[in-house]
């Protein structure tokens, strides 16, 4: 990331922290990719490893696009370390060209830089300004972090049984995206322990983001219809006065309101004193 003296390029701050949640996950698969796992898992983590350099590749050519000296930018403000950890490992050697990765440190400490003048009140503000964009990124991030946990969980464990049916990184892949979505097809399914406890997980997860999808899409559309309406509305030649107009007829109507309002109330208390006379002649005449 970049100074604010190099890139004039303003970043809402919850982009910040979604770019910070990808690089300490995007360092976490790193990690996992060096410890003794099966080579289908591995390519697998590679697979969502260079997915996330697509997010940092884009925005390391939004931030050189952005910055008033690209020259400063790219060399005095580690631009090239964001390069450098936004490139795909390719090859052989995959594995260990991972480490590049950790030129992605650089990006914590330039985020880091732009959010410390930040106070909770800022936070507070952003986020119920932002709700809708907050709710897409938190997806976002979710989607990715459970299907990558979910994916290389289940073909780890389904990969020591004779009899399972998930055994590529693709089978892993379709089986998560399948069940993350509510789909469920049922031509690969787990059979191990290990495997079924991460389907229930990925079921889970897949209900929560399903349904923060739905809020977020209905939440946009009811933004929309009443701001058309009004658009409409106000826009229209014949269009009536959403209030009806103060002036001196309306207070003609409120006083000839009140006088047969009280004209109402004399009549009622003339009534209850005939009604009160009746009632003594009729006990009189029932003593009789």
């Amino acid at each position: 990331m970049t100074q604010e003296t190099t890139s004039p390029r303003t970043l809402r701050l919850g982009y910040n922290l979604f770019i910070v949640a990808l690089t300490i996950f995007s360092l976490m698969i790193m990690l996992v990719m060096l410890l003794p796992l099966d080579d289908s898992a591995v390519q697998l983590l590679q697979v969502y490893d260079n997915l996330i350099c697509v997010f940092f590749l884009i925005d390391f050519l939004l931030n050189l696009k952005a910055a008033s000296k690209k020259s400063d930018y790219f060399l005095k403000n580690g631009g090239w370390l964001d390069l450098i950890g936004s490139l795909p490992s390719l090859g052989l050697f995959s594995k260990y060209l991972v480490l590049l990765r950790l030129a992605r440190i650089n990006r914590l400490f330039g985020i880091s830089r732009l959010l410390r003048g930040k106070d909770r009140d800022d936070y507070l503000e952003d986020l119920l300004a932002n709700r809708s964009q907050y709710v897409a990124l938190i997806t976002i991030l979710l989607a990715i972090v459970v299907l990558a946990t979910a994916s290389v969980l289940v073909l780890q464990f389904e990969s020591k049984s004779p009899e399972a049916s998930i055994k590529t990184g693709w089978d892993a892949i379709w089986y998560s995206v399948v069940t993350i979505t509510t789909v469920g097809y049922g031509d690969y399914y787990p059979v191990t322990f290990g495997g079924r406890i991460t389907a229930i997980f990925i079921m889970i997860s897949g209900v929560g983001i399903i349904g923060a999808l739905a809020s977020l899409l209905s939440s946009v559309l009811l933004n929309r219809i009443p701001s058309r309406v009004e658009e409409e509305v106000i826009d229209s030649p014949t269009a009536l006065p959403l209030e009806p107009p103060l002036g001196p007829p309306l207070e003609q109507d409120l006083a000839s309101i009140k006088m047969e309002l009280a004209e109402i109330k004399n009549e009622s208390a003339d009534l209850r004193k005939e009604l009160a006379v009746l009632r003594m002649l009729l006990e009189k005449m029932s003593v009789k």
